[in-house]
């Protein structure tokens, strides 16, 4: 996931136009596949041996369409960008006319992102429903349909706002934890791994070219929305069976804001515990599993709350 190039300015959100070519680069080393997102469930089923990637953008900016469309145009490489409707055409961001050129080219999909980009998952059901059906409105206006796909802003939701957005019609809906999707994963909260100046540089990109899907039946507490009666979460994840060499699994997490290992357990050979000791604090809480297998490749897992003030 990516939202700005070479805008040095925001570095939280911004990847260097010449790291992001040099990323490309090593994807094609790897020989890894670029996934067509018309393409996207069939590619989850066939040849699950090859590595793959779904190439996205968030927010429609304009640094995207002047810096790294040219050459993703260029080199034909498919991806889906996430717009949310009220601030097209504003400052910074790429208009309609914009989005409808890149809308033109096959390998192009314009995905909803919310009208407003709020804080929506902290609203009542009735708000966030109102948000979304703003944005199919105006992409049936402007692009005479609304995308199968859709971004979370911030990558935050909740139970709520996962069943609005099923009900909607999206067929597949994206957070900002990170993980490697597989055909066992939940179509309504698919992981992505946010890259920018941080987090994009070399050799953290090459051990992401390395990762593999951790498959799992279930986390709770299943929403990602935790009021604070419920903060910390007590959190067990059930695991498919027959991972090779799950008790070696290392799970981290940001309790009490800061980044620690874990203390975990296994209630059955397959159902891991996480026992969370300190409050999470702030905006987020996240935990990030991993377990290292042959050749060097990592399974990962990562799972993000949204802290809310509420009791």
């Amino acid at each position: 996931m990516y939202h700005r190039f070479d805008e040095s300015k925001y570095p939280s959100t911004n990847i260097q136009l010449d790291v992001f070519k040099e990323q490309l680069q090593i994807i094609e080393q790897e020989n890894i596949e670029f996934v067509h997102p018309k393409d996207f469930e069939q590619s989850l089923s066939q040849d699950k041996d090859k590595r793959k990637i779904l190439l996205t953008i968030d927010d429609g900016l304009l640094s995207f369409y002047e810096n790294a469309w040219p050459i993703l145009r260029e080199k034909k490489i498919p991806f889906i960008l996430f717009v949310n409707t009220r601030e097209v055409g504003a400052y910074n961001y790429m208009n309609w006319s914009q989005i409808s050129e890149l809308n033109k080219f096959s390998q192009v999909e314009i995905g909803n992102h919310s009208h407003s980009h709020e804080y929506l998952v902290e609203e009542n059901p009735e708000v966030i429903q109102d948000d979304i059906l703003k944005s199919i409105k105006i992409f049936k206006d402007k692009l005479g349909k609304n995308s199968e796909f859709f971004s979370y802003p911030f990558g935050e939701y909740s139970l709520a706002f996962k069943k609005i957005i099923k009900d909607l019609g999206f067929k597949y809906a994206f957070g900002q934890h990170s993980g490697v999707i597989d055909e066992t994963k939940d179509f309504w909260e698919l992981p992505r791994f946010p890259i920018n100046e941080k987090y994009g540089e070399k050799e953290r990109f090459k051990t992401l070219m390395k990762t593999l899907p951790f498959k799992f039946k279930n986390i709770t507490p299943e929403d990602r929305y935790l009021i604070q009666s419920k903060n910390p979460p007590k959190i067990k994840i059930e695991f498919y069976e027959n991972i090779k060499n799950l008790d070696q699994i290392t799970c981290f997490s940001n309790e009490g804001n800061k980044w620690r290992n874990s203390k975990i357990s296994f209630i059955e050979n397959n159902i891991l515990k996480i026992d969370i000791d300190e409050k999470f604090i702030g905006e987020r809480g996240r935990i990030n599993c991993s377990l290292r297998v042959e050749g060097n490749f990592w399974r990962w897992l990562g799972i993000q709350y949204v802290i809310s003030e509420k009791n």
